[in-house]
This record gives structure tokens, C-alpha cells and sequence, in this order.
């Protein structure tokens, strides 16, 4: 599973931290307080825009959300979070290489922008660029350690590109630091039966359930694994829970090998 990361709208500041503000005539004031109330007026339409934009990507309405963030970049050329939020848009419209041309402007923009990075390595790696994904979720975790979401799909990249191990390594740490994380269980589970370890992997998926009961894809995997280790009855009960959950697959597993 994956999770993307929206940066929400926030005020821009208008005068950087520890510039001296300078005092002139008062005709010099007189300009200087219509010049910041207008930016003032600009920033505070352009978050607006980004915002709005957020609370349509949640609605499933990307066009919309896409043509609220074109008009934020229109009134802020320079506001990192409008590119990133318009890079997911294009990612949930298809356009994987027009995402990640908005992630690379947020990173130039502002190059500590985690979330860019993050968002920029889910678009490389639904490209195929499990590398370039796992360079991007390397940087995300070195501009903030403590995010088991970025390790989580760092351990993604490096399980599809065949790390297994390495995968592993990650998820131990996501689920470190967010031992409710359930994602992380269930996914260092398909590492480890790419490993051929079916009691660990089972565990694991034991615990994604214990952590969200509802899970039929847990259920239906955990059986596989208990298959693969010779427990057909076993295999079998998960497989008709995951089944009464809604799994189809499931339910053809259970009609074919739980007569």
C-alpha cells in the first residue's frame, strides 16, 4: 500500500527571518504597505487555490484539483507546495512524467521538501525507476529520519528490484517507529515468501490482521503462505474468511483446493 503526502497550504511570510525592516519617508511607507498588503492578498489567494485544489483530489475530482493548482502557480511561480500538490494530480490523472516535472520544480524550489521527494519517488517507481525511487525515498529520510512511511516504500522499491533483504532492513524500521503500522507488516511478508521463510511471512501477516481485522488480502495471502508450507486446512479457513471479505480470488481457491 502506498501513502502520498499532500503539503497543505500554509502563509507565505513575506519578509525573510532576520531581514531588518528599513523605515523611509512616509510616502516610502505609503508604497511599502500597498506593495505587502497586494503580495499578502496574492499569497493568501494562492494557498487558498492549493487548498481548494486538496479537498478535490480527496473527492476523486484531479481535473478540478489540476486547474486550482495551475491558478496558485499563476499567482506564486515560486510556491514549492502548489507544484508538488499539482504533481500528484497529474499522477491520479496518469501523467507520471508530468508529475514528476512539478516535483522537480518543488525541489528546486525548496530543496529540503521532503514530500516532494517522497511523491517524486511513488511516480518513479510506478515508471519502472525502482533506482531513481529509491534514491528519492533516500533523500525524504535523510531530511526527516522518523517517517516509516518513506522507509515503507523505499522497502517496496528495493523488493521489487529483487533486494529482498535490503526490503526487510526497511520494513524492520518503518515498523520501529510505528509499530501499529500494518502496510509494513503485510509487505515485509511478500519479502520474506520471496524468501521462502512462510512461517515468518505468516506471522507477519498474522499481525496486519490483528491490526485491521478486515483485511481480506491479508487473510487470502497469509494462506498462500500456510499452502506453501504444507497447511492446506489452514490455508483453507483464510482463504474462506478472505473469501465472506470479498476476495473473488479467494473464493475461486477455496472451490478448487477446499474440497
Amino acid at each position: 500500500m502506498k501513502r502520498r503526502t499532500t503539503a497543505l497550504a500554509a502563509a507565505l511570510s513575506l519578509l525573510p527571518l532576520g531581514q531588518p525592516l528599513l523605515l523611509g519617508s512616509t510616502t516610502a511607507l505609503a508604497t511599502a504597505a500597498v506593495v505587502l498588503s497586494t503580495q499578502a492578498a496574492h499569497a493568501q489567494s494562492a494557498a487558498d487555490y492549493v487548498d481548494a485544489g486538496i479537498e478535490k483530489c480527496k473527492r476523486g475530482d484531479f481535473k478540478g484539483a489540476l486547474a486550482d493548482f495551475n491558478k496558485a502557480i499563476e499567482i506564486d511561480p515560486q510556491y514549492a507546495n502548489a507544484y508538488n500538490n499539482r504533481g500528484n494530480a497529474k499522477d491520479d490523472l496518469g501523467d507520471a512524467q508530468g508529475a514528476i516535472a512539478d516535483y522537480n520544480k518543488a525541489i528546486e524550489i525548496n530543496p529540503q521538501l521532503a514530500d516532494a521527494y517522497y511523491n517524486r519517488g511513488i511516480a518513479k517507481r510506478k515508471s519502472g525507476d525502482y533506482q531513481g525511487a529509491i534514491a528519492d525515498y533516500s533523500k525524504a529520510i535523510e531530511i526527516n529520519p522518523q517517517d516509516p512511511y518513506a522507509y515503507n516504500n523505499r522497502a517496496n522499491a528495493k523488493r521489487e528490484s529483487g533486494d529482498n533483504q535490503g526490503a526487510i532492513a526497511d520494513y524492520n524500521k518503518a515498523i520501529e517507529i510505528n509499530p501499529q503500522y500494518a502496510d509494513a507488516y503485510y509487505n515485509r511478508a511478500f519479502a520474506k515468501m520471496n524468501l521462502k521463510d512462510y512461517q515468518g511471512a505468516i506471522s507477519d501477516y498474522s499481525k496486519a490482521i490483528e491490526i485491521n481485522p478486515e483485511d481480506a488480502y491479508a487473510y487470502s495471502n497469509r494462506g498462500n503462505a500456510k499452502y506453501e508450507s504444507g497447511d492446506q486446512q489452514g490455508a483453507c479457513a483464510d482463504w474462506r474468511k478472505a473469501s465472506s471479505l470479498g476476495d473473488k480470488d479467494a473464493a475461486g481457491w477455496v472451490r478448487d483446493q477446499c474440497q
